[in-house]
């Protein structure tokens, strides 16, 4: 049996599915080549997460936590509001996706972490985002399907 660089974990009834494919240094984003990083990273991924409400309960996502592992074993902890700039709320059903990027010093790394969500009742929960795996042999994301 084959397996796969990506993930695909859901808790609470909210799904998330998360994929990476290697970015050449051509198609690196102009937004990371002018952030005045020196010197460019080894290797830069582009992710997408894709969320699924497959639960009876309305939920928002509040926050983000990324734990991203280097080859060397270097582990940077990234924490944030929303993603994107937004804080999709996913009716039953529903779902919401999102490109964004990773570099990298090194070849190859591993993400995962977790999303903060709130039900409309207030109460918030911990969503699991599974482990995936930014590898330049990754199979090229399926981008037609991106949409919020």
């Amino acid at each position: 049996m084959a397996t796969s660089p990506h993930s695909d974990v859901t808790t609470d009834g909210i799904r998330i599915q998360a994929a990476a494919e290697f970015l050449p240094h051509e198609q690196i984003p102009s937004e990371m080549l002018a952030s005045g990083r020196e010197p460019l990273p080894k290797s830069v991924f582009r992710y997408k997460i894709t969320m699924t409400n497959v639960g009876e309960r309305s939920a928002r996502l509040l926050t983000r936590h990324w734990i991203i592992v280097d080859a060397d074993g270097k582990r940077e902890d990234v924490r944030g509001k929303g993603v994107v700039g937004e804080y999709p709320h996913l009716a039953p059903g529903e779902s919401y996706s999102y490109l964004s990027f990773c570099p990298l010093p090194t070849t190859w790394g591993t993400m995962e972490g977790s999303y903060q969500f709130e039900r409309d009742d207030g109460s918030r929960f911990a969503v699991a985002i599974g482990r995936f795996f930014l590898v330049p042999t990754a199979p090229p994301l399926a981008l037609e399907s991106t949409s919020n």
